[in-house]
């Protein structure tokens, strides 16, 4: 565990805490640590990388349920009691609108591909439904990439990484509720076993322990803490002579944690305008959004999140789940009525997608990352008593963007009341074949012997959604 953390007791003559120095990457300890990945990954980099397609996906996941209509499937020729709350905008391509929250999404409808027969087939706040989409042996995508990949990528970044508010800010009391819960599908490898689990920079759960990194909100976008702290701590360690008699994993573990992560999580070589175009706290203040049950977990971090996103896979990051809670929609005075937490949140996430498509369009890396943009369920189309929207599993929203796929398109039909596909429905298996035939060669990872075979013959099976170019 990487802790940065204020001087305190129990000090070497260096000053720095033997105690402290063990949780650098679980250094000497027992169980799974930083150590042990890498010597898997070293492992691992002699069996070949014929399977992997050097691609990378960034899944945002929208926990409790965005209502579909509200997002891209507008119907506004239906009846009141069904067309969109928030109205419609037109966007860059021609006859296709979205919901009046996503001006910018709107402007740049071009870049990405909206699937509106997409549907979940599932009406619960479990996020193992898509995550899993079914597999026999239960296990995320992300699990799946780094149980392929390697838990480590090229520059010693973790291969699947979730990436929760509390990373950004550590000091967020927001308590757990039926979408924290759901959240172990990602970080569990299911039946895979270890190390398939995700690294979750906010801490928690067995291989996150092991590699732990809380950075103050405020010093999150100051250039320089992260990087004078991280060389402070080497010198400390290298005075200290604490790596004498190290062997060769560990101390690479040490560089990794000083180095690798570091690199990741420094913004010192970030623009200044960058970051600002991607931080959403500006927009509205989330304590508002915590007097409803359903929306404690909210926040305004999901720009700063998606940032971290950015960098990690620009760093070579396989797999990166993002997760933006507060998505429960009933208007039963555990959420606003008449949904009017859409405006601030469906705001946000306008924001921080736009900015994340086009800062990978400027970097070159359009190409190289698929965005992934969903939820665990949509919502009802008939609007209840209250404006809200309730449980609906038949459509699901769905966005796409980059990976080399085909975008500047919408994909699917629903039918007037955006009840039901109109046209092929997809469902969250199609998702998986999507997100696996774009990082892998699933001809090369049926011989490489990197799976068990009920799980290869899954992922075979799983047809990718028809129209991406795949």
């Amino acid at each position: 565990m990487l802790s940065i953390s204020d001087p305190s007791q129990n000090r070497t003559c260096a000053g720095f805490s033997r105690r402290d120095f063990l949780r650098v990457g679980s250094l000497g300890l027992g169980g799974l640590g930083l150590p042990g990945l890498l010597g898997m990954k070293a492992a691992a980099a002699t069996s070949g990388s014929k399977v992997l397609r050097g691609k990378s996906v960034v899944l945002l996941f929208l926990h409790g349920g965005p209502p579909h209509i509200e997002f891209f499937d507008p119907k506004m020729s239906a009846p009141r009691e069904v067309r969109s709350i928030t109205g419609e905008i037109k966007t860059k391509l021609p006859g296709v609108t979205f919901g009046s929250t996503f001006p910018k999404l709107a402007a740049i409808a071009d870049k990405l591909t909206v699937v509106r027969s997409y549907g979940s087939n599932n009406s619960q706040h479990t996020y193992g439904s898509v995550a899993t989409a079914g597999n026999p042996l239960e296990a995320s995508m992300g699990a799946i990439y780094s149980k392929v990949a390697g838990p480590l990528g090229p520059n010693s970044i973790p291969n699947n990484t979730l990436i929760l508010p509390e990373a950004i800010d550590p000091n967020l009391k927001l308590g757990s509720n039926f979408e924290s819960q759901a959240l172990p599908t990602v970080a569990a490898p299911g039946k895979l076993g270890a190390p398939a689990g995700a690294f979750n920079p906010s801490g928690g759960g067995t291989l996150r322990e092991d590699m732990d990194l809380k950075i103050d909100p405020d010093r999150f976008t100051d250039r320089r803490t992260l990087l004078s702290k991280l060389d402070a701590l080497r010198r400390r360690v290298d005075d200290s002579g604490l790596l004498e008699g190290a062997d060769r994993i560990q101390q690479q573990a040490f560089d990794v944690l000083t180095a690798g992560i570091g690199k990741a999580f420094d913004l010192s070589d970030e623009d200044p305008r960058t970051v600002a175009r991607y931080d959403t706290r500006p927009l509205f203040d989330q304590k508002i959004l915590h007097r409803w049950g359903d929306m404690r977990r909210a926040t305004n971090l999901l720009g700063m999140q998606m940032l971290m996103a950015r960098r990690l896979v620009e760093q070579g990051a396989g797999f990166v789940t993002v997760s933006d809670c507060g998505w429960d929609y009933h208007a039963n005075n555990n959420s606003p009525k008449n949904m009017e937490g859409l405006y601030p949140m469906g705001g946000q996430v306008d924001h921080a997608v736009s900015a994340f498509i086009e800062d990978l369009q400027q970097r070159g890396l359009s190409e190289d990352v698929l965005l992934v943009v969903t939820g665990e369920m949509g919502r009802t189309p008939k609007i209840n008593g209250n404006g809200g929207r309730d449980h609906y599993g038949k459509l699901t929203s769905l966005l796409l963007a980059g990976g080399g796929l085909e975008m500047g398109q919408v994909i699917g039909e629903s039918d007037n009341i955006a009840a039901e596909p109109a046209t092929e429905g997809f469902g969250p298996k199609n998702l998986m074949g999507t997100i696996m035939h774009t990082l892998f060669d699933v001809g090369q990872l049926r011989v490489a012997d990197k799976l068990p075979e009920p799980l290869v013959q899954y992922i075979s099976d799983a047809k990718p959604i028809r129209g991406l170019g795949l």
